[in-house]
């Protein structure tokens, strides 16, 4: 069987939009296997703060100290995939992380760069204005398309022009016939559901795991890079901030994601847009 004629489920939206309960329910219902696509639950130890859902494929494949590429992700995906159709089952492609999904489903090349450390500390040292700048000079398609909030992505595109003169672009071919789903909130809504999750996570305990994650040897910086619900808490362990305003800006943050990864998805017509997680639409 050719890979264009492999069906294939993906289930996306924004951080608490409820995609990973519809993706269970859907599951079980027709036999599935789900395949998280979520940039920070490929690391070990982040559990509470990713919403981590054990049993699921591609998840704790990588030590959180070292950052993990799409391209290794995107092995890890492609093998699960075809794992769980020699079982006989139907692969759910689900998570946020808008890039490894398309990685996957639209076959973006994505050759191995290593990381450019001389370069990175250059880059690392300018403003993130500065780095869209030279960014959009360089590549201007890549400009449109990486997540303009985000230091780190913004520096690693870079890091792939350096290397090969730009952004690898999408493949001809179809590699997978995939049906999307979307998972619709109301603005409201949508705030509601991220306050409670921050709240379900402290109380899970979510500084306990920041604290452990620190002991093993994760810098403040790392922290960072690793997302609102870690740099905060991070920050409240070193007593820069009280945990009202380690809440806060957590849930603050979320919400100004969601609304960016909105604008990701809203350019996909591919997407049925599902606006509640126990409507049955399949």
């Amino acid at each position: 069987m050719k890979k264009s004629n492999l069906k294939i489920i993906v289930i996306v939206g924004t951080t608490a939009s409820g995609k990973s309960e519809y993706a269970k329910k859907l599951a079980k219902k027709i036999n599935g296997e789900i395949i998280s696509a979520d940039s920070r639950q490929i690391y070990r130890g982040l559990d509470i703060g990713t919403a981590k859902i054990k049993g699921q494929f591609c998840t704790d494949i990588a030590d959180p100290k070292k950052p993990m590429s799409v391209a290794e992700w995107k092995k890890c995906a492609e093998e699960a995939i075809a794992k769980i159709y020699q079982n006989g089952k139907i692969p759910i492609l689900v998570g946020g992380t808008g890039f490894y999904i398309r990685a996957v489903v639209d076959g973006i090349v994505l050759p191995e760069v290593p990381p450019n450390q001389k370069l990175r500390k250059i880059r690392e040292k300018k403003s993130l204005e500065s780095l869209l700048k030279i960014l959009d000079k360089k590549d201007k398609a890549r400009g449109k398309t990486v997540d303009r909030k985000n230091k780190r992505r913004v520096i690693r595109a870079l890091e792939i022009i350096e290397a090969l003169g730009k952004v690898p672009r999408l493949r001809a071919r179809k590699i997978y016939d995939a049906k999307f789903f979307g998972m619709k909130r109301t603005p409201e809504e949508l705030k509601k559901r991220i306050e409670k999750r921050t709240r379900e996570m402290v109380k899970k305990g979510l500084i306990r795991e920041v604290g452990k994650l620190r002991k093993s040897g994760l810098t403040q910086k790392r922290f960072n890079e690793l997302g609102f619900e870690y740099k905060y808490p991070a920050l409240y362990l070193e007593k820069k901030i009280s945990k009202k305003e380690m809440t806060e800006a957590i849930n603050k943050e979320t919400i100004n994601y969601t609304r960016r990864q909105m604008l990701w998805w809203k350019r996909d017509k591919r997407i049925k847009w599902v606006k509640d997680s126990s409507r049955k639409s399949l």
